[in-house]
């Protein structure tokens, strides 16, 4: 499903062991580089820095790149666990213990999630994805508080959520999913060639009302969609909403 070649490449950093790059570009069946000019085919690449795995755009090699960040946003709680307080965490609900993320992407709510106690599990389809998610759990493991407090951090499961949840050993009480959305205007321009490239990379967002009925068939109690305040519910009228600046959490409950 997958074609990563022509598009993403690794590139490995001297300061990083080299068997973890041969052992990433194996997985996901792409050239390995140990530096990259003007004549490089790709526009991507994975790479180790600054301790963490980044994807890094070919323009901007040297501005840092992308990766999960295990930081609370601003705002969040550092302790754990975090105060169950806001929008997300009255939509997930107080009495919910096993939550999974269907739609788990850079997963600043799947660890926000988790942060507040949650036994959480998440979902994620893109092969590179799951790389970033991989690396930045194996970077939570080794924070003080998760250490200090034997916290088994987020399990991540590969695949396509649709399919996975059709096929779950445990019922969750609450699955959550955050799909895409349109934008609320139009842009003049088409977005620039990097960006268009990120998007098949990670891949598309799958069809998110077939989604929607997937969650609701595989949960035991609850279904809640993360939304903008401008879209319609995808479910219908939901059983309850809770809304914070721009954003809406719709709650399905399981009949």
């Amino acid at each position: 499903m997958y074609n990563y070649i022509g598009k993403l490449a690794v590139l490995h950093n001297a300061e990083y062991e080299l068997a973890f790059a041969q052992a990433l570009a194996t997985r996901l069946s792409v050239p390995l580089y140990h530096s990259v000019d003007n004549k490089t085919p790709e526009d991507f690449f994975l790479c180790w820095r600054d301790g963490c795995l980044k994807l890094l755009d070919k323009d901007l090699l040297k501005k840092g790149g992308l990766m999960v960040d295990i930081d609370p946003r601003q705002g969040e709680q550092r302790s754990w666990p975090a105060p169950k307080e806001g929008a997300l965490a009255e939509a997930i609900g107080r009495k919910t213990r096993t939550v999974i993320d269907a739609t788990t992407g850079w997963a600043q709510d799947s660890l926000h999630i988790f942060r507040m106690g949650y036994d959480l599990k998440c979902i994620e389809r893109s092969p590179v994805m799951l790389e970033l998610l991989s690396d930045a759990f194996k970077r939570l493991q080794a924070v003080d508080w998760v250490t200090r407090l034997a916290l088994p951090v987020p399990t991540l499961i590969p695949g396509n959520a649709i399919d996975v949840l059709a096929q779950l050993p445990d019922t969750p009480d609450c699955i959550y999913i955050d799909p895409m959305f349109p934008a609320k205007r139009k842009k003049s321009a088409l977005p620039k060639k990097s960006m268009l490239i990120l998007r098949d990379l990670l891949g598309d967002d799958m069809d998110r009302e077939a989604l929607f009925e997937a969650a609701l068939q595989a949960t035991a109690k609850k279904v809640v969609v993360k939304s903008p305040d401008y879209a319609l519910p995808i479910g219908g009228k939901p059983a309850q909403s809770f809304k914070s600046k721009l954003l809406r959490y719709d709650v399905y409950i399981k009949n």
